[in-house]
């Protein structure tokens, strides 16, 4: 039998004032095409504070580094904050072989990131990546 159900998917939430989106399943092209109007929604605020929760994602390819990084253009542009939940180590060697590990603010912890919130960003570069 044929399943046709997506293998990904996002669910957002506010927790402590802060934008969580849960993605889970397989962060590829055919997802980012299909997720990329609805993350680009939760930048659309001025000082936006959004937190990518990347636990429940078991593939990442380029479209979806390239997802990552428009994400966090959008957000740089508008002031604001984002935070990588990120647990598989493939995804953090990946990050790290592409040169983005210093781009992007990184930890391991869903409730680190909320409660770290209005902290000064310990990571990530603020110019734009292409």
């Amino acid at each position: 039998m044929f399943d046709d159900r997506p293998a990904f998917g996002v669910r957002v939430r506010v927790l402590g004032g802060v934008t969580v989106a849960e993605v889970s399943g397989e962060l590829d092209i055919f997802a980012a095409a299909r997720i990329s109007a609805r993350l680009d929604s939760l930048t659309r605020a001025a000082r936006p504070n959004l937190v990518l929760d990347l636990r429940m994602v078991t593939f990442l390819d380029c479209a979806g580094v390239s997802l990552l990084c428009r994400l966090r253009n959008r957000v740089l542009e508008r002031g604001g904050r984002l935070r990588l939940v990120i647990v598989d180590p493939r995804f953090t060697r990946l990050l790290r072989m592409v040169r983005l590990d210093e781009a992007f603010e990184v930890v391991d912890d869903l409730a680190f990131a909320v409660a770290r919130s209005g902290e000064v960003s310990a990571g990530g570069s603020s110019g734009a990546i292409a």
